[in-house]
């Protein structure tokens, strides 16, 4: 008989070999963490191995059982003892249910001691986890406390916008205490102090990167692009997108009647990961932000906190998993803006909105990992080839990409690949060709594009330092000299200058606008 047919598939348990009645903590500690978390299972008188052994007394078991819950657990959480007989053996399986009353204590040597479940362990609680279980018993959110910080000391104008654009009424300042951004004495909770123009909640910002590469130390440059917000939460949600825009390319191609577009990143699926972590993280956790981190084959929006229900996102099915919201206020004002359903199908959303585009494989299929203390989810990018990555790794080649999108109809991704020598100094330049699209590889092994949309060829000569110039303007064109130089180290900012004047006379680059408000346009 399996384990799983004396408690049901989707109940958490434990088992023991015997009631330990000198050290009741290694199963008493159980019972507090599925009290204190979803329910679950004790089962006395199977092995570690799954071995049905059965117990000699368990009449005298059960009292003994009954008699330790009474005086080592507070409050008591309610449970139900029944025997069962497999074959000649009996066990006591002790049903625990999830409890009203948290934190649910095991007392121990002068010290109470509460527990959590994560994924199959029984874990002490952190005092942060102990703070949301003592708001749990209380029936509160943590979003739902009043918080330290005035209405009047703070502006609304982003969550006006919103709204208005959202529901075509002007929001009534009466909504706050409705809608739970504040109480009647007229402080805002800590949802209302998360909403607000200038957020005083410093740990809420989102920190965004494009690294440069598979991880985030690979090439010669680690990040291509990099931004960090704070504000109101409603902010953060704008910026990360536009970040995510600015980062992401859309191809496409030409059908019978119209066009295919073919984006690296589902823009449904990524808002929806974005909303998710900001509406869902642990707000109790200071010193950390949810981040964006874009590689070449990736996006991970990283979120602190795991899952509010302990389990491990790993361990279950996304699609089933039921909506739990940690910060219900929040959740609620997402739901009207028109951020989020009050259904709770965001990974389902995540999910199918991939499954939908025409350039989908089952490689390509988001996921989740989370912990204790995380959750994060992995979105592929679609465009992305391994083939490509593998062949250059099989020749020990250091990748530098510049995507040039000519033409009035196309966009074409040109990659130059540039060889590291065998003292890993890099010498070559790489000539750059205008036509229609041949790679053609020299003896030494730089790569030349010929685009051929005449019969007069222009050729143009580049050096690494002015083909770094150009990569980096071109994924971040309101970059400043100043920040060239700190991201080129090694490189002057006489040397930057010189390669910028040297790049707009071969009528590669232009400055568009003010010195001050303007930005670069790389042409080619």
């Amino acid at each position: 008989m399996r384990i799983n047919d004396l408690v049901g598939e989707t109940t958490e348990y434990d088992k023991k070999l015997k009631v330990e009645l000198r050290k009741p903590k290694s199963w008493c500690k159980s019972i507090s963490a599925f009290a204190n978390t979803l329910g679950g299972a004790l089962i006395f008188g199977v092995s570690d191995e799954n071995e049905i052994i059965g117990l000699d007394n368990p009449v005298k078991d059960a009292e003994k059982i009954s008699e330790i819950i009474k005086t080592k657990l507070n409050p008591i959480p309610e449970f139900k003892m029944s025997f069962r007989k497999v074959e000649d053996n009996i066990l006591i399986i002790l049903e625990v249910f999830k409890g009203d009353e948290t934190p649910y204590y095991y007392y121990n040597d002068g010290s109470l001691e509460a527990y959590i479940r994560i994924g199959n362990e029984s874990v002490k609680a952190s005092p942060t986890e102990l703070q949301r279980l003592v708001l749990r018993g209380r029936n509160k959110s943590y979003d739902s406390q009043k918080s330290m910080y005035k209405i009047r000391d703070y502006s609304f104008s982003k969550l006006r916008e919103r709204y208005k654009k959202w529901t075509g009424y002007s929001f009534d300042e009466k909504n706050l205490i409705s809608f739970g951004l504040a109480d009647e004495e007229g402080y805002l909770t800590i949802a209302g102090s998360l909403i607000v123009d200038d957020s005083p909640v410093h740990h809420s910002r989102l920190f965004c990167t494009r690294w440069n590469g598979l991880n985030k130390s690979s090439g010669v440059l680690d990040a291509l692009d990099e931004a960090e917000y704070e504000g109101s939460v409603i902010s953060l949600i704008e910026n990360g997108e536009a970040f995510i825009k600015r980062n992401a390319k859309m191809m496409w191609r030409k059908t019978a009647n119209s066009r295919e577009e073919m984006p690296d990143y589902v823009e449904r699926s990524y808002h929806e990961a974005l909303v998710n972590a900001i509406a869902h993280r642990d707000y109790l956790i200071y010193g950390s932000e949810v981040h964006i981190d874009i590689y070449d084959d990736r996006m991970e929006i990283y979120s602190p906190g795991g899952m509010p229900d302990g389990s491990i996102i790993q361990d279950r099915d996304p699609l089933t998993v039921p909506s739990t919201r940690r910060n219900p206020v929040l959740a609620d004002i997402f739901n009207r803006l028109g951020y989020m359903e009050r259904k709770g199908s965001g990974f389902a959303k995540i999910i199918d909105n991939y499954a939908f585009q025409i350039n989908y494989k089952e490689d390509k299929k988001p996921y989740f990992r989370s912990d204790r203390y995380q959750f994060t989810v992995i979105m592929p990018n679609l465009n992305y080839s391994d083939k490509k990555e593998d062949s250059l790794n099989d020749q020990n080649r250091t990748d530098d990409t510049i995507n040039v999108q000519n033409g009035a109809n196309d966009i074409i991704n040109d990659t130059l690949n540039v060889q590291n020598g065998a003292s890993d100094i890099i010498n070559d330049t790489i000539n750059i060709q205008k036509g229609a699209g041949d790679i053609i590889n020299d003896q030494d092994g730089t790569d030349n594009i010929i685009n051929h949309q005449s019969d007069v060829k222009d050729e143009i000569e580049l050096t690494m330092e002015e083909i770094k110039i150009l990569e980096i303007m071109k994924n971040k064109p309101d970059i400043t000299i100043k920040q060239l130089t700190v991201i080129l180290s090694g490189i002057s900012n006489r040397t930057i200058t010189r390669n910028i004047v040297i790049l707009k006379k071969k009528g590669l680059l232009e400055r568009v606008g003010s010195r001050k408000k303007g930005y670069w346009k790389v042409k080619r």
